[in-house]
């Protein structure tokens, strides 16, 4: 008999590539949705809401592993004091919401395995590799995925084996935050934001992927792990390497601060900002990254 992953945010970018992975690997599937859905073969719907805290309690009964993705796009809206809390509470709550049900039926799992993100490390520029026992940051990047994974601690209490995968910017195919830079690029107008100098810590979907299937497979894997390259991609190496695959180089001019600042206000701290992350301990657990270098990666996401 198949062994079941259910996926929360499974719909999503990142959770689509998923289940086409665990599916290829000999998973079935289930997905935790907004809305009423058909299921299809190998994978199977089920309804949660989190604002309400309700679910079809059966999703986490029948799973033998959970991969916990759902959360609200920390880049989609400007950073008000409700859209903060909104994001802040949709990864802590949905936890809690998942947590609770594992509890009150003394539901015992292989694994539960979340994302969380680089972002623990703060909005912070510097030379400065970070580890994952490196501290979280005091401010809102570094807090939200604090109270994000200080809600998994809760289930690891249950004696479950809980992996918590820290993301960088994820490159994919026609979506993830490549789908934003692209119609600027390929038109000649892209460029450098701020001063250019914020490292970009990036991993392929189908390396971030491999990496949860990993997670699955690993008894071993516990903890938080960093899901990036170490490298020393800038956003101008970033940049000029994008530009250099459409045939170009930048010519305009790095965005100012001032502008980012303007039209995205405090969310401009993603785009400015970025910090170096070790990938030591998720590949000392035998881990091999397919895509490494940048300009490969990209050429690999927009190839037809």
């Amino acid at each position: 008999m198949k062994k079941n992953v259910l996926i929360s945010g499974g719909s999503g970018f990142i959770g689509s590539h998923l289940t086409d992975l665990l599916i290829a690997n000999g998973y079935s599937v289930s997905i935790l949705s907004r809305s009423e859905k058909q299921n299809k073969a190998d994978i199977f719907y089920y309804q949660w809401d989190v604002a309400n805290q309700t679910i079809e309690e059966s999703a986490v009964l029948n799973a033998d592993y959970i991969i916990h993705l759902a959360g609200e796009n920390i880049a989609e809206k400007r950073w008000t004091a409700k859209r903060k809390a909104a994001i802040i509470d949709s990864r802590e709550k949905s936890t809690q919401l998942l947590y609770s049900v594992l509890k009150k039926n003394n539901k015992k799992l292989d694994a539960f395995i979340s994302a969380s993100a680089v972002g623990i490390y703060g909005a912070v520029n510097g030379e400065e590799i970070c580890y994952e026992n490196s501290p979280y940051a005091n401010d809102f990047l570094g807090y939200t995925c604090q109270k994000w994974e200080d809600a998994l601690d809760f289930i690891e209490n249950l004696n479950i084996r809980t992996v918590k995968i820290r993301t960088g910017l994820v490159l994919g195919k026609n979506d993830g935050f490549l789908k934003k830079l692209i119609p600027l690029f390929k038109f000649r107008l892209g460029s450098a934001l701020g001063s250019g100098k914020q490292y970009m810590p990036w991993i392929h979907v189908d390396d971030l992927c491999n990496i949860y299937l990993q997670a699955v497979l690993n008894p071993n894997m516990e903890g938080a792990y960093n899901a990036a390259i170490n490298d020393i991609t800038t956003n101008t190496i970033f940049s000029k390497t994008l530009a250099r695959i459409f045939g170009y180089s930048v010519w305009l001019p790095n965005v100012p601060t001032f502008v980012l600042k303007l039209v995205m206000g405090e969310m401009a701290l993603i785009v400015l900002t970025g910090r170096r992350v070790s990938s030591d301990k998720i590949e000392q657990t035998g881990f091999k990254f397919k895509f490494k270098n940048l300009e490969e990666a990209l050429r690999n996401c927009l190839a037809k």
